[in-house]
């Protein structure tokens, strides 16, 4: 009968049953590192090598390259600027972030601030000011603590605060300012 003709028959060696599973095929290779921890990447000017790793997290709002932004900008959780980004920033006691493709012309007023990309303004942190190479600040900075990366390009002044300070000096964020200039490289 047919069924047992069916039966009979052997698998041959060279073609997989038709329930067996497809072959696994190797991935194509990638253009960039991929996290095992779910984190995005963002690639960085065509200077450097490593991408700016910006992990998940969802205290954090993204200001994403395409957007354009003018205005006021104040809140409670971390920013991301990928973007461009024109006005007041006032994160206190929060992390700003400008990607490296990010273009900020802002006073920026926060916790901690990391910088890839291009800002026009002046920084007052609680913490840290981070400038790495690919960043390009033009203003004047005033906190603890201020990190400039070799190759960075900062122009403006810088006011260290001591521990208890708070406040800073009198008239160092004002629009008049002296133009010093500090070119890392």
């Amino acid at each position: 009968m047919w069924w047992e003709r069916e039966k009979d028959k052997q698998p041959s060696a060279a073609s997989p049953p038709p329930w067996a599973p497809s072959p696994v095929k190797s991935a194509p290779a990638l253009d960039r590192p991929v996290n095992p921890i779910g984190e995005r990447s963002m690639p960085m000017m065509e200077t450097t090598k490593t991408p700016v790793v910006i992990p998940d997290d969802p205290n954090r709002t993204v200001l994403g390259r395409s957007l354009v932004i003018r205005g006021d900008i104040s809140g409670s959780e971390d920013l991301v600027i990928a973007g461009k980004f024109e006005g007041t920033l006032n994160v206190q006691g929060h992390c700003v972030t400008v990607g490296p493709e990010g273009n900020v012309k802002a006073d920026i007023h926060a916790s901690r601030v990391i910088i890839h990309g291009s800002v026009h303004g002046n920084i007052s942190v609680q913490e840290r000011v981070e400038i790495h190479k690919s960043g390009h600040v033009v203003g004047d900075m005033v906190g603890p603590g201020i990190t400039i990366e070799d190759g960075a390009y900062f122009k403006g002044k810088i006011e260290i605060l001591r521990e208890g300070e708070q406040e800073p000096t009198p008239g160092l964020l004002s629009s008049s300012r002296n133009d010093a200039a500090i070119a890392a490289s």
